[in-house]
Formats: C-alpha cells, structure tokens, sequence
C-alpha cells in the first residue's frame, strides 16, 4: 500500500462518515455502529499514514508500516 492507496481509502471514508452524519436527525443503532466504526478506520488510516511518511522521510521502507491495532489507536493519548 502507497501514500496514494492510503489516502484514497481516508477519502472514501470522510464520504462515508460525512453521509452517516447528515443522513438524519435519528440514527439507527446499526448506522451508530457503523459511525463508530468508520470513526476508528479512519483513525487506523492517518496513523498509517504517518508512519508510511515518516519512514519515508527516514530512509526507511515505507512498505514495512503496517496498521496498528483498534485498540492501541484509540488508546493513544492527545
């Protein structure tokens, strides 16, 4: 996967949580679910991308970054 692969796939998925978002006032528990989950990938997505950046900038191989767990994503502290 790519710098381009990875941020086409960011893309797709602020379409898809911008769609979730302003479909309705109400939401479905499956749509919450689905919210929820597109909230996480996309985290799992930048954090992608600035590791496959950063190796990059590094001299490293940037095809040697890899997605890091759900959990250890959205456990990092701001």
């Amino acid at each position: 996967m790519d710098e381009k692969d990875i941020l086409g796939r960011i893309s797709a998925l602020v379409d898809e949580e911008h769609q979730l978002r302003g479909s309705s006032g109400q939401h479905t528990d499956d749509e919450r679910a689905r919210l929820s989950h597109v909230e996480t990938q996309l985290d799992q997505c930048w954090d992608l991308l600035r590791q496959w950046r950063a190796k990059r900038q590094y001299g490293e191989n940037p095809d040697e970054a890899s997605a890091r767990p759900e959990q250890e994503v959205e456990n990092y502290l701001q």
